[in-house]
């Protein structure tokens, strides 16, 4: 079982000139955001959403990895 549940994913041809795709996800019962490239898959921002904030999120090397193939299967 994955430790994260992807919600949604939109794949945005437009964002800042390059084409990306962002997932929100949970994962240990909070709510995140990540942005990758749609070329490479690189990692533009990631976010957790607490209360009515957004703030910059420390996700593990493993969780992003995880989620990067994911992405890669379903785009």
């Amino acid at each position: 079982m994955k430790p994260y549940e992807i919600k949604n994913m939109i794949i945005d041809d437009e964002f800042a000139g390059e084409e990306s795709v962002t997932a929100d996800f949970t994962h240990k019962y909070k709510d995140y955001s990540i942005t990758f490239k749609k070329e490479d898959l690189e990692v533009i921002n990631t976010w957790v959403f607490e209360g009515n904030s957004s703030l910059p999120a420390n996700l593990s090397g493993t969780i992003i990895e995880s989620l990067r193939e994911e992405i890669k299967k379903r785009i």
